[in-house]
């Protein structure tokens, strides 16, 4: 059983995209697989209750299949952070109460396990907490989604920086161009990537151009090919 925590340098980066590639992958490759957002806001209505897009395509991952509520237990209407749709809606978000929920989902014995956060790393819980505790009191290795852009650098290496002064350790990263004109300078690209590997404390996992497809499923299916399974700590000392 492996279980890693996806973070990513900032919201719309390709976290979800990236989560569902791998378990992609890994699917393909004979395993089970868990995908689990556990906080999700810019969810819609539906007869059974909010739904959100990332969290739907997580659950389409998920071999065997689970019901949505263990997917994602925790879902709010507003597309604004977390902690303030929490408060609109009246409600209280800890620590406490995500590890509870997501406790059934993460007892079931599973190949890949991949939690996904929501935006980038430090996104508020509530006025004390923040989603990142939430790796590290799983004590999760964590999966780095960069988003190629200007600008990736620094933000990669800060987001680096942060989880391991939460004493967690990066188990890998994945580079998701999602600026076309980033990359139309092969050589800078190419440098850029390089600079990357360099200051960055874990291997890279792939890096994902841009695709289209049809649905989320064809998509993850594409960018599955373009990225490596993560090894967890122990599996990298053996």
């Amino acid at each position: 059983m492996a279980t890693f925590f996806v973070t990513g340098t900032g919201t719309d980066v390709g976290k979800t995209f990236v989560s569902c590639a791998m378990l992609a992958r890994a699917r393909e490759q004979g395993l089970t697989t868990l995908g689990l957002k556990p906080v999700a806001s810019g969810c819609h209505a539906t007869p059974q209750g909010l739904r959100n897009a990332d969290a739907l395509a997580l659950q389409a991952q998920c071999h065997p299949g689970l019901p949505y509520e263990r997917i994602n237990p925790v879902a709010f209407a507003p597309p604004i952070a977390p902690h303030l749709a929490a408060r609109q809606a009246g409600q209280e978000m800890t620590l406490d109460t995500l590890t509870g929920a997501l406790a059934p989902a993460l007892a079931e014995p599973c190949d890949l396990t991949l939690i996904e956060g929501a935006g980038g790393w430090r996104v508020p819980l509530n006025d004390k907490e923040d989603l990142a505790g939430l790796a590290t009191r799983l004590a999760l290795p964590v999966i780095l989604v960069v988003g190629l852009e200007l600008g990736c650098l620094n933000q990669a290496r800060l987001a680096a920086e942060a989880i391991r002064a939460d004493g967690l350790p990066l188990a890998g990263w994945v580079g998701n161009l999602l600026d076309a004109d980033f990359a139309v300078d092969g050589t800078i690209y190419r440098a850029n990537l390089a600079t990357l590997d360099q200051h960055l404390p874990g291997p890279c996992l792939g890096v994902v151009p841009r695709l289209d497809a049809a649905s989320p499923a064809a998509l993850a299916q594409s960018g599955a090919a373009h990225l490596a399974l993560p090894c967890t700590p122990d599996e990298e000392r053996t």
